[in-house]
């Protein structure tokens, strides 16, 4: 079993930053991608940024430049530092990992997601 524990969200003005933060825990051998997705309310769940173990990032259009993926392996934590937040960016956001357990099988799993609100 492998649990992800996001946190970091809340309420900001438009301009403002947020730092998300997922952490990793249970049986993990090693995790090879971990992702961020937001899901706005009545939308479908877009991913917002990626990472690999090497440090290969990935991110949506309406995120670069603003949003800066990273992580620490060692800590199997990763984190979304969101700068010049729009009302659009509101949304719930979520975590997820992949990657193999000390069990030798597979595992995506997913956050209970935190909120990320934007005021203008």
């Amino acid at each position: 079993q492998v649990q992800l524990v996001e946190s970091g969200g809340g309420l900001v003005q438009a301009g403002g930053s947020l730092r998300l933060s997922c952490v990793a825990s249970g049986s993990i051998f090693s995790i090879y991608a971990m992702t961020w997705y937001r899901q706005a309310p009545g939308k479908q769940r877009d991913l917002v940024a990626a990472i690999t173990s090497g440090g290969s990032t990935n991110y949506a259009d309406s995120v670069k430049g603003r949003f800066t993926i990273s992580r620490d392996n060692a800590k199997n934590t990763v984190y979304l530092q969101m700068t010049s937040l729009k009302p659009e960016d509101t949304a719930v956001y979520y975590c997820n990992a992949e990657g193999t357990t000390t069990w030798g099988t597979t595992f995506s799993s997913w956050g209970q997601g935190t909120q990320v609100t934007v005021s203008s």
